[in-house]
């Protein structure tokens, strides 16, 4: 037919990790052009988390960067994660072809499709000067964290909120590509625009009662639910400044407010623990807005009030607000 092609092929993520980092190589993208037309065939992989992935297309030192308008193509700039479609086959002019059964939410999906891959070479490096704790209750806080993490994003996607791995558990993946063994939680964001009142009714019908509550929906609401053993889910909720993204925090003892100020950021899809979830997409920034410039040092006296970067004093509530903003279970 006289097409010419390219091929665009990279390692394979599904076989990366922390033993291997080689990486077999899989065909991502092939383009084939005529004169006046160019198809683009875009290869998409199932991923652990039942989502489909495709990567980026990279060009390397001797494609022709005139071979198509690359910039114009639709997939590619970044590496995108769906979630896994039903398809639908169709005959068009008695060609059998597939197409996603729905089909306006696998297009809605492609302008918030972009993926980060875990950093497994630099958790590598970070695990020879810091080996990992293998010890018996390591090992099963990191099981009771997936299992209640898991959980809540099935509580989470059931009612349409969105969320991100934040605080503790963003640095966990971020730093090392595990959830950090001495860190006792489970932390996660949520845009306070997308807050709902069925949340703390659903994570109680999922078993995990309610902890605390502290704030208010206008101002530094913060929920903590009761996984199992002592391993709790924390919600914080983000707030939009002129210029920064901000959560709060409460002591309940002595009703005083703190403010944790982040540069404004947006949300990339990542895989964490089997999982397809939420990170920011400027990462490095937001962990070092929380953790400061030593975030690769491994940190296990922390409080809350005074170790986080980015925390500031934000007054007292009112006393006769104490009951609502206030609730220890």
């Amino acid at each position: 037919m006289g097409f010419q092609w390219l091929k665009i092929q990279n390692k394979d993520p599904r076989l990366e990790g922390m033993d291997d980092l080689s990486g077999t190589e899989i065909p991502l993208h092939y383009i084939f052009k005529l004169p006046a037309h160019a198809i683009h065939l875009v290869v998409f992989y199932e991923r652990n988390g039942n989502y489909v992935w495709h990567g980026p297309l990279r060009l390397k030192q001797n494609i022709d960067r005139k071979f198509v308008p690359f910039r114009k193509l639709h997939f590619g700039r970044y590496a995108g994660a769906y979630n896994k479609p039903e398809v639908l086959q169709l005959s068009i002019d008695d060609l059998k072809v597939q197409i996603p059964k729905n089909l306006s939410q696998f297009l809605e999906e492609m302008s918030h499709s972009r993926f980060l891959e875990c950093r497994y070479r630099e958790a590598r490096a970070f695990f020879q000067l810091y080996p990992g704790d293998a010890s018996l209750d390591a090992v099963e806080f990191r099981k009771k964290a997936k299992a209640l993490l898991h959980l809540a994003a099935l509580t989470l996607n059931n009612l349409g909120v969105r969320f991100w791995l934040s605080s503790g558990t963003c640095l966990g993946w971020y730093r090392q590509c595990n959830i950090i063994p001495y860190s006792k939680d489970v932390d996660l964001g949520v845009f306070i625009q997308d807050y709902k009142y069925d949340i703390i009714p659903a994570f109680q019908r999922a078993g995990l009662p309610l902890k605390h509550k502290f704030g208010k929906v206008e101002d530094s609401l913060e929920l903590s639910f009761q996984g199992e053993d002592d391993v709790k889910l924390d919600i914080f909720f983000f707030y939009e400044g002129d210029d920064h993204i901000w959560n709060g925090g409460t002591q309940a003892k002595s009703g005083k407010k703190f403010k944790y100020l982040f540069p404004k950021f947006t949300l990339c899809w990542t895989e964490f623990v089997e999982l397809k979830v939420h990170v920011p997409c400027e990462t490095l920034q937001y962990v070092e807005a929380n953790y400061g410039k030593d975030w690769k040092v491994p940190v296990k006296v922390w409080d809350w009030k005074s170790s986080p970067s980015n925390v500031q004093y934000n007054g007292m509530w009112p006393v006769d607000e104490w009951d609502d903003v206030i609730q220890v279970y």
